[in-house]
């Protein structure tokens, strides 16, 4: 199942092989890192100067993806905002973040690793699916725990990787099952797909073929496009004359914008169901948002921003207020800030153990259990990576260009039978 897609995994470790040769001399014994006893207070080393904590956040600044990689950043930071005014990790240790932007390519994103890496105890954000690749091999190499922004089903079994929430494929395969049961599909339906064309697409499109067979569905054609690309027409025309019912589309959101702005003028309008990274508020303030409300549903995670039902939204909600006033609803932000709760739970057991060291954060990362992001995603069941269980639900938007984020509540935390099937491989030749 995993073949294919373990020949772009090969692309990510070739990125990062020259990378590897300096990296080489840098692991966690070459950086001074001093450890720390199993009694008092955690030894100073690298990126602990006994006061301050130091976590890389390796994200696109700049670019297209700055549209999801500068929020995502500012919910890391308004965390550790709340978390600092209250005296820190353990009440004690107050948290700095070392920012570099990677614009979204995996070689810089090595680049700015090598040059951050003997600063900081792990990393609380790592953004995109090639880029985490890329470093991969740096991580495992230099015993760094490191948080993706992005939801991979490869990332569960990767010890130095530290996930949140549901991965892509359990999106897609929530969608199918909502669409053939409460979206208006059936099995006969012609489902097809859209999917950007790296390790990212494959993400989703091995979540649609996971349903297809657990839910007895065909595939009725598929449709590849990469990142960037000017003119849709010739997929849409393909979709069009597949006669497809319903698209599933993998992509970022200035290719989303484009992929339905091209749907909208052909007159195709499938239902779309989309992954979480397709969309962002613009899309509903832009001249496609008619089309999207008519025929679009996002399939992303917890609670329209603001439903402060859901406790995990109100205390962020309430962290905003105080700490970010400026920033705007936003559910790239929400994933930043789970990820620096998931990182915060490691770094408090690594304080308890009295060690801040690699080694320290990476076994504190084996014994925090399970986490609860408060409704803001599904909980999620560390420990050991070949034991870990991420959540299994999906929450279905519509867009709605009058509520904040332009996404309305559709379906909040929706999980299939297939869904709880799907099994998850580290990712192996």
């Amino acid at each position: 199942m995993y073949a294919k897609r373990w020949r772009s995994w090969q692309y990510g470790l070739a990125l990062a092989g020259a990378a590897l040769l300096v990296a080489a001399c840098g692991g966690a014994g070459d950086e001074g890192d001093t450890g720390g006893g199993q009694a008092g207070e955690p030894a100073s080393g690298v990126g602990f100067d006994g006061t301050t904590i130091k976590l890389g956040v390796l994200s696109p600044l700049s670019g297209p993806i700055a549209v999801i990689g500068q929020p995502l950043t500012e919910g890391n930071k308004v965390w550790f905002d709340a978390l600092n005014a209250k005296g820190g990790v353990a009440g004690k240790y107050k948290v700095e973040l070392v920012q570099e932007d990677t614009q979204y390519k995996p070689d810089v994103t090595v680049q700015q690793y090598n040059k951050v890496k003997g600063e900081v105890v792990a990393f609380t954000q790592v953004l995109g699916t090639a880029p985490t690749l890329a470093v991969l091999p740096l991580l495992d190499s230099d015993n760094m725990l490191a948080a993706p922004a992005s939801l991979d089903a490869f990332w569960v079994r990767e010890q130095h990787l530290l996930p949140v929430g549901a991965p892509y494929q359990i999106q897609a395969i929530n969608s199918m099952q909502h669409y053939l049961t409460e979206g208006g599909g059936n099995r006969q339906s012609r489902i097809c797909t859209m999917v950007q064309d790296d390790v990212y697409g494959e993400a989703g499109q091995q979540g649609v073929d996971f349903a297809a067979e657990q839910l007895g569905f065909t595939v009725a054609n598929t449709q590849k496009f990469k990142v960037g690309t000017e003119n849709y027409a010739g997929q849409i025309g393909a979709l069009a004359a597949a006669r497809c019912e319903m698209v599933f589309l993998t992509a970022t959101p200035t290719d989303a914008g484009k992929i339905w702005g091209t749907a909208a003028q052909a007159r195709f309008a499938p239902k779309w169901y989309a992954q979480s990274p397709s969309f962002v508020n613009a899309l509903a303030k832009s001249a496609v948002a008619p089309y999207l409300r008519q025929y679009v549903t996002i399939a992303a995670e917890g609670t329209e921003w603001g439903d402060t039902s859901v406790p995990g939204m109100k205390q962020m909600i309430d962290d905003v207020e105080k700490y970010a006033p400026q920033q705007q609803p936003d559910y790239y932000f929400a994933f930043g800030y789970n990820q620096a709760r998931a990182m915060t739970a490691v770094l408090e057991k690594a304080v308890e153990n009295g060690d801040l060291s690699r080694d320290g954060v990476m076994k504190a990362s084996e014994q925090i259990g399970t986490l609860s992001f408060q409704g803001l995603t599904g909980d999620y069941t560390y420990g050991p990576a070949a034991k870990r269980n991420p959540p299994r639900s999906t929450t279905l938007f519509s867009v709605d260009p009058d509520k904040p984020f332009g996404l309305a509540t559709l379906k909040y935390n929706f999980t299939s039978d297939a869904a709880k099937q799907f099994q998850f491989e580290k990712a192996n030749p």
